[in-house]
């Protein structure tokens, strides 16, 4: 899974890129498309459940969830006129599965915002045109084809065609394209998948606040998702870059002596990577014993048996039941022949849908 992030300039997203990846290799050049190639990090989805099981298990290793970020240039308005190289651009992040934008809301006189001032509403129009313009593009450039197609009767070509123009004429009143993939039929999806339109994929918003909004994170979280109806989170680039250096355990001891409000976490890096994991419909199940605990990483209502293919391909095709209990259960056992003795271990089948957070054991006939 990968996710695109997108900024405009003087927003600290390298730095913020840089905390999210623990590393300095975000290029900061000071000029628009400073860089066509990306920058792909795998970051781990910290949970406290696997280090949890990890522990009670003895675990030798511990391997959590993954998600790539990917890093690239910086857009700026108008970026669609720089045809050949706005085109290039494009063809690197169409095959990203979701999208974050970071988008300034803290003030700082010694970083000269390019629209002059901080509007987070106002930045994310910005961006969401150039990629609605790439995608109306994008589709004014098929339709003729199409439409000469159309003389074979061919049913799935009737199909796109049908689809694409609904696509069209919502990003020519100039909305993102997710906001109708609900509309659409199985068969719609599946002739629109081949094109990858930027607009169609999960959106995330990520507001780069002052140190100081950290406190009004649930407020201001409030307040933008009910403006945007799509995910929101708070970062701060400045707070992130200060931390980034601790070791795990020292940072999240660090932070809990910041808290303003117990009722309220202080809102982190962690908190935009889960969001991701989740904006993208995938979760994850547990196996831990001796050797090793480890997240696995599934689409979201998958059967026992896909969920087995995580692990290994034959599994699927060799898989009979599977020992699970859920997490909370497993914890309060402490063990696994424990959830045995307390009938918190069940036996399920090819049919059972996982759930997030299971900890599982998979039986097959080989």
């Amino acid at each position: 899974m990968e996710i695109w992030i997108v900024w405009l300039p003087n927003v600290w997203k390298s730095t913020l890129f840089n905390a999210l990846t623990k590393s300095y290799a975000a290029d900061s050049a000071n000029f628009p498309f400073c860089t066509i190639e990306p920058n792909i990090w795998t970051v781990e989805v910290k949970d406290a459940r696997v280090d949890s099981l990890s522990a009670l298990s003895w675990s030798e290793k511990t391997l959590y969830a993954t998600i790539n970020f990917v890093d690239i240039a910086w857009l700026v308005k108008w970026a669609s006129a720089w045809e050949w190289l706005w085109n290039k651009f494009l063809a690197t992040i169409r095959e990203v599965d979701a999208i974050v934008q970071v988008v300034r809301h803290f003030s700082d006189d010694d970083v000269v915002h390019v629209e002059w001032s901080p509007n987070p509403l106002r930045d994310i129009e910005i961006i969401n045109t150039e990629l609605i313009i790439a995608d109306m593009q994008m589709i004014e450039n098929i339709m003729p084809w199409l439409q000469r197609k159309l003389k074979s009767w061919d049913a799935d070509t009737k199909v796109l065609m049908g689809a694409l123009e609904k696509i069209h004429e919502h990003l020519k009143a100039w909305w993102l394209a997710i906001d109708i993939k609900e509309s659409f039929v199985a068969k719609e999806l599946a002739v629109l998948k081949q094109y990858n339109f930027l607009t169609f994929k999960p959106f995330i918003y990520a507001l780069n606040v002052a140190e100081n909004d950290l406190k009004h994170a649930s407020k201001l979280i409030e307040e933008y998702q009910h403006a945007l109806q799509k995910p929101v989170c708070i970062v701060s680039a400045k707070f992130e870059s200060e931390i980034m250096e601790l070791e795990w355990e020292d940072r999240a001891l660090f932070i809990e002596e910041l808290q303003w409000d117990s009722s309220e976490p202080l809102p982190t890096l962690d908190d935009l990577i889960a969001l991701a994991f989740d904006t993208v419909w995938l979760m994850y199940y547990f196996t831990t014993w001796v050797k090793e605990t480890r997240a696995w990483t599934i689409p979201k209502w998958s059967i026992a048996p896909q969920a087995a293919w995580a692990i290994h391909t034959d599994f699927e095709r060799w898989f009979i039941k599977a020992d699970v209990v859920s997490y909370n259960e497993f914890i309060k056992a402490w063990w696994r022949s424990k959830t045995k003795e307390l009938w918190v271990q069940r036996l399920e089948w090819k049919e059972y849908i996982v759930q997030d957070g299971d900890v599982m054991l998979f039986k097959f006939n080989v």
